[in-house]
C-alpha cells in the first residue's frame, strides 16, 4: 500500500511538471516568436515557428476542435481512474506523461481563442518541414512509446510480468508481519502441547 501511494504521488508530480513546462513554454513562444516566421535551431532539422493549431498534429481535422476537446477530457478521466491501480514504475511515468500532455493541450482548447472548447493549441517546435508541435505533444508521444514498450515486455499496470509478482514485489512490506504471525502461532501451539505432554508423563 505504501508503495502504491508513492507511485501515485510520482504520477501526479510528473503530470504537474509536464503541464507546468508546457504552459510556460507556450507563454514564452507567444511573447518571443512571430507567428508564421521560422527560426532555425538545428539547421533545417529543428526550429521554432509559432502557429495556432485548431486541429491535431500535421494540421489534421482542423474543423473538429470540439472532438479533440472531448477526447482530451476522456483521456484525463480514464487516466485518473486507473492511476489508483499503479504498481509499476514504468506505467507511472507513462501515465504521468500522458496525463500531463493531455491536460496541457486541453488547457489551450478551453481558455484560448476563439472560445471555450474551441481554443487553438499553441505549437512552436518545428520538426523539419513535417509538423510543428509543443511540449505536451512530446510528452504524449513519449508516453505512447513507453506504453508500447511495456506491452511488448509484458509488464501490466499493476507491475505484474506474465503472472509473476508485481514489479518491485509490492507485497514485500507485508511479508515480515505475516512471518511474525506464523511464528507467534507456532509458539502458541508449542505452549499448548507442553501441559498435555506433562500430564502424559505423570
Amino acid at each position: 500500500m505504501r508503495r502504491r501511494r508513492r507511485l501515485v504521488l510520482a504520477f501526479a508530480l510528473i503530470a504537474i511538471a509536464v503541464v507546468g513546462l508546457d504552459q510556460m513554454s507556450k507563454v514564452w513562444a507567444l511573447g518571443a516568436l512571430i507567428e508564421g516566421e521560422r527560426t532555425p535551431v538545428l539547421g533545417d532539422l529543428l526550429g521554432v515557428s509559432l502557429i495556432r493549431n485548431p486541429g491535431a498534429a500535421l494540421g489534421i481535422a482542423t474543423g473538429m476542435t470540439w472532438i479533440f476537446t472531448v477526447a482530451a477530457v476522456t483521456v484525463t478521466i480514464v487516466v485518473l481512474r486507473v492511476a489508483n491501480r499503479l504498481g509499476s514504475r514504468g506505467w507511472t511515468v507513462a501515465l504521468g506523461l500522458l496525463l500531463g500532455g493531455a491536460v496541457g493541450n486541453l488547457i489551450d482548447r478551453l481558455v484560448r481563442e476563439p472560445g471555450v472548447g474551441r481554443g487553438h493549441v499553441v505549437d512552436f517546435i518545428a520538426y523539419g518541414d513535417w509538423f510543428v508541435g509543443n511540449v505536451a505533444d512530446i510528452a504524449i508521444v513519449s508516453a505512447a512509446c513507453l506504453m508500447v514498450l511495456l506491452g511488448i515486455v509484458g509488464i501490466g499496470l499493476d507491475g505484474r510480468r506474465d503472472g509473476a509478482a508485481p514489479d518491485g514485489d509490492a507485497n514485500q512490506d507485508a511479508l515480515p508481519d505475516d512471518q511474525g504471525l506464523a511464528d507467534d502461532q507456532g509458539l502458541a501451539d508449542e505452549a499448548a502441547a507442553e501441559p498435555s505432554e506433562a500430564a502424559g508423563q505423570r
